[in-house]
């Protein structure tokens, strides 16, 4: 058996062991073990694996996750979520499918100080569900809209999946956190207009409250200043270049832990349970990334990622087509696995296949007008009639000449258009994949945030959820087809 065929067979020997409930870390790890023997002696990957320990965890830039896995614990033990859906539920709760808003409300705003879906699922139905079942909303809606407002965790940064994502594909952290804003919000505004359609479809599913004065709401805005200072801080001394991300993580664990003494919920024995809980969750990430890292590299020594682009090239297919056929297959198998599973495992197989296809996110003309506007707009002398010729070309989608790079004074050539070119494309896959990875948490029949949800409500059957969930799915899939069509929404933040 050849390399290329060993290395297409671990795809279906990898899931055989998923299925009978190995460890995704673990699976990865065994089937590469087993492939790198078969294909270069029992030696090598021996050899590989004490090389692999130290390249994969050598990163400095996997220091992220602990942090931010740390700072969304802190953020919990100080009230923030609390405060946060009391805020929402307060400008929200007395109208019609109110309460069910504030907690998507809530979970966006929590998702900005914590990274993990999970996460954010478990932490605001513990907040949002007694208050939802108090004011008569019905179970599967209850279950449904949390489940939903879970996935906000991941998608509005920071987001561990996407410092993950960034890594594989070699992209800036800052980049795709600021790309993902734009979609996070779109997500949030989604799953109100769902809970609207939802309320007025079946009226007998969400009860009502009365108006909180207005006093006392604006009281309850004065408690999220926690959460406004920490995201404040972390996400936009990223963007202003104050830290890098891996700082900005340590001091949002920092900031979200002087919060959390302040607020009393942080003493010396929910210290030592916070570092343990978040020591227990990064022993697991690390296990899968370098279950991951063993197993792609067996499957670039079998060649398989390049055999699959010269296959997918020599069939002529559209970019889109490949594109929405990768966003199908992990909108399925996100119902069964974890979105960093999912990612580890795929995106070194899918990202050379998108890699190599145009989508035309920046050309060079594209890239001309942009310098010659920003060298315009500082004031650049120019003559008039060269100011004019050089407006003229802009707005004929020309390339500019010599003559008038020249005048401007800017540097421009193929090259800086390819690379950023593959820059946008690599942030704006990355988003639309961590989105359909996350619809796959909530799609019946065997979405994980439905089954952590459901469990904190035993009284409700899964079924009801199941009913319910699918208007928030549909908002999803709108939103990733919106996304897809329209790049520029995704990339609207980026500086070219």
């Amino acid at each position: 058996m050849s390399d290329l065929a060993i290395g297409i067979w671990s795809f279906p020997a990898l899931l055989v062991l998923i299925f009978l409930r190995v460890p995704i870390g673990l699976a990865m790890f065994v089937t590469a073990f087993v492939g790198l023997w078969l294909t270069q002696g029992v030696d090598f990957p021996l050899l590989r694996m004490k090389n692999e320990v130290f390249s994969t965890f050598g990163s400095y830039s996997l220091s992220i996750v602990p942090m931010f896995l740390l700072m969304g614990h802190f953020a919990t033990l100080g009230g923030m979520s609390t405060a946060l859906f009391k805020a929402a539920e307060g400008f929200l709760g007395h109208r019609k499918g109110g309460v069910a808003m504030a907690a998507i409300g809530a979970c966006a705003g929590f998702g900005s100080i914590c990274g993990s879906s999970l996460a954010t699922a478990a932490t605001m139905g513990r907040v949002a569900l007694p208050e939802l079942r108090q004011y008569g909303y019905a179970g599967g809606f209850s279950t449904a809209t949390l489940a939903a407002g879970g996935t906000l965790g991941i998608l509005i940064p920071p987001s561990v999946v996407l410092v993950i994502f960034a890594i594989l594909t070699e992209q800036n952290i800052a980049k795709l956190f600021l790309a993902a804003f734009i979609p996070g919000v779109l997500a949030a505004i989604g799953y109100v207009i769902a809970i609207s359609i939802y309320v007025r479809i079946h009226p007998e599913s969400a009860g009502t409250r009365p108006p909180m004065p207005m006093a006392d709401r604006f009281w309850a805005l004065l408690h999220v200043w926690p959460v406004l200072l920490v995201f404040g801080l972390v996400v936009g001394g990223i963007y202003l270049g104050w830290f890098s991300p891996t700082e900005g993580a340590a001091v949002g664990a920092m900031g979200t832990g002087l919060i959390a003494l302040l607020n009393g919920g942080l003493n010396r024995h929910t210290l030592v349970e916070s570092f343990v809980v978040t020591g227990r969750s990064t022993a697991m990430i690390f296990f899968i990334i370098l279950g991951a890292a063993f197993y792609n590299g067996f499957l670039a020594i079998t060649k398989l990622p390049d055999a699959m682009v010269e296959f997918i090239l020599a069939q002529g297919y559209a970019p889109i087509t490949v594109l929405i056929v990768i966003l199908i297959f992990y909108l399925i198998f996100g119902c069964v696995m974890d979105s960093l599973s999912m990612i580890l495992l795929t995106i070194p197989v899918f990202w050379p296949v998108i890699q190599s296809l145009d989508f035309h996110m920046v050309t060079l003309e594209t890239l001309h007008a942009e310098r010659a506007m920003e060298a315009i707009a500082s004031g650049v002398d120019l003559a008039q009639p060269m100011l004019d010729s050089i407006k003229q070309t802009i707005a004929d989608g020309a390339l500019l000449t010599k003559d008038q790079i020249s005048a401007l004074g800017i540097r421009v050539s193929q090259g800086m258009a390819n690379r950023i070119d593959e820059e946008y494309t690599a942030i704006w896959f990355g988003i639309l994949v961590l989105i359909v990875v996350e619809v796959g948490l909530i799609t019946p029949p065997v979405g994980m945030n439905l089954f952590i949800i459901n469990s904190m409500d035993q009284k409700t059957p899964i079924l009801e959820t199941y009913k319910a969930v699918m208007y928030f799915v549909a908002t999803d899939l709108f939103r990733v087809a919106l996304l897809v069509a329209v790049p520029a929404i995704t990339l609207f933040l980026l500086p070219l």
